[in-house]
């Protein structure tokens, strides 16, 4: 398919989510809109559109790449995706009725009332830098496959690529924010799965498979191994290894991330909210085996017809985009432009929301929806497009591995401290932490937790993986415990 055709379809998707930016905020785009959305969203609206902003482009390419990767990954992932639906039950049982009993705009507000005023700022800080660098990486694999397939035929700089697409996001969310996304990600949401089952059909009938006969291919290839026991302390793909740090990276990417919450936090009550959550997670869980079952197709016809890449995170586009062409390539296209502009809009939003609640003082004082701070508002949404902007260069320049990885790896760190901060702030109740501590010790924790994934093998004979979240947090929390006090019996009461 020409990069004129592939272009027009994508000129038209973001002509649909405006005309979606201007019904929604037409009648209102004031703080309280652009933040929570009036608290007035319809749970099931947003339990879909979360199904786009928890998978992103991320799962979309590289999920499926890694399933024949030579690591010998196959269908490992699935492992993980197992633990991250017991971290949404854990959101759902225990950090939602928090954040709903506090009535919290930006959930680390908590932090504020459990542990002090720099314990607060150090997990906001910790967020705005985690989200920063992770929407930057996940729109780093879209802009670098519409770069290859559309933009290079037309000279078009990888530079100015990035920039249309942060305009673009800018210019639909930019007034209705969260209100908006939560229509235009429902949208992306029924793209992105319609683009996995039609590119399951699609991929069948090049091949001259029925679902049946493709289930068996599958089942009987090299790509289908699930389950992982052998070799813990050297392997990374150790079920335990993998279910334990999905489950933490779920609740930390997640429960203690101003992104996915915020929009728990739009809806009219807890009740609604873990409705919400628990029939994301089956849809979750149900949609990655058929991400991973593309894989295994993918590799099933390159093999077939000699097709070759250079990254796996290349497979599927080039296959769609190059091989099966057509409605295809379309689908392809739109799913994996939903996937990602559904997480780096989100993502900004999210972004805003943090830094003006909990860096400007927005819901503490004043008039929230005042045009002076609708203004401000404005600005802030500016700086952060330029940010990750910025940040998607400099990854542009120094990346050398798979996006996936480098996404989890980076979680594995910034998240971390966060995990510490909320387990301190949840369990101990009777101590005060050293309040000027906190921001030294978030730092330390990371800094040990890199010490251990780079030595660990040499010097225990064990090799981490996702679960290095959990001992970074545990650091943390360690660290929170052991400067802390006993609370005076005024402090308690």
């Amino acid at each position: 398919m020409s990069p004129a055709i592939l272009l027009s379809f994508i000129i038209g998707y973001f002509l649909v989510l405006l005309v979606i930016s201007w019904l929604t905020s037409r009648k209102s785009s004031d703080n309280d809109t652009f933040f929570v959305a009036n608290r007035n969203s319809k749970w099931y609206l947003v339990a879909f559109g979360m199904i786009g902003t928890a998978l992103s482009g991320v799962t979309f390419i590289s999920v499926p790449g890694k399933v024949g990767a030579v690591t010998g990954d196959q269908f490992e992932y699935f492992q993980f995706v197992l633990g991250n639906a017991a971290g949404f039950i854990i959101i759902a049982t225990v950090l939602l009725p928090l954040y709903y009993r506090l009535k919290l705009t930006s959930i680390y507000s908590y932090i504020e009332g459990a542990l002090g005023i720099w314990s607060y700022k150090t997990a906001a800080g910790i967020f705005l830098i985690s989200r920063i660098i992770g929407s930057s990486f996940r729109l780093y694999l879209v802009v670098i496959v519409l770069q290859k397939f559309i933009f290079d035929s037309y000279h078009i700089p990888f530079a100015i690529t990035v920039l249309i697409c942060l305009l673009l996001i800018w210019a639909y969310t930019f007034r209705g924010g969260l209100k908006t996304i939560i229509i235009t990600d429902s949208l992306q949401t029924l793209f992105l799965v319609s683009s996995v089952f039609l590119s399951i059909f699609f991929i069948c009938r090049a091949m001259n498979l029925n679902i049946f006969e493709a289930a068996d291919a599958i089942k009987n290839s090299s790509y289908s191994k699930i389950f992982f026991f052998n070799n813990f302390l050297s392997s990374h793909f150790h079920f335990s290894k993998q279910f334990i740090g999905g489950l933490f990276i779920t609740v930390g990417m997640t429960g203690l991330d101003q992104d996915l919450m915020q929009k728990n936090l739009s809806l009219k009550n807890i009740h609604e909210a873990q409705k919400n959550m628990f029939s994301f997670t089956a849809v979750f869980v149900v949609i990655n085996i058929f991400f991973l079952s593309v894989g295994a197709l993918l590799y099933l016809y390159a093999a077939r017809y000699g097709i070759k890449v250079e990254k796996t995170d290349y497979l599927f586009p080039t296959i769609a985009l190059q091989y099966l062409r057509g409605i295809p390539a379309t689908v392809f296209m739109l799913g994996l432009t939903a996937a990602t502009f559904a997480t780096t809009d989100s993502a900004l939003t999210a972004l805003t929301t943090s830094f003006c609640v909990d860096f400007l003082g927005f819901n503490k004082s004043g008039d929230n929806n005042s045009k002076k701070r609708i203004n401000t508002r404005h600005y802030v949404h500016i700086v952060f497009s330029g940010l990750i902007f910025l940040t998607i260069i400099i990854f542009n320049a120094i990346n050398n591995k798979a996006v996936v990885t480098a996404i989890f790896s980076v979680a594995s760190y910034t998240y971390g401290p966060l995990l510490g901060l909320y387990a301190f702030g949840l369990f101990v109740g009777g101590r005060q932490v050293k309040d000027k501590l906190v921001p030294f010790i978030c730092l330390l924790s990371p800094a040990i937790c890199y010490y251990l994934s780079t030595h660990s093998a040499k010097l225990f004979g064990y090799t981490f993986d996702n679960e290095l979240i959990l001992v970074n947090g545990f650091i943390t929390f360690a660290g929170l415990l052991l400067s802390s006090s006993a609370k005076t019996k005024a402090a308690v009461v």
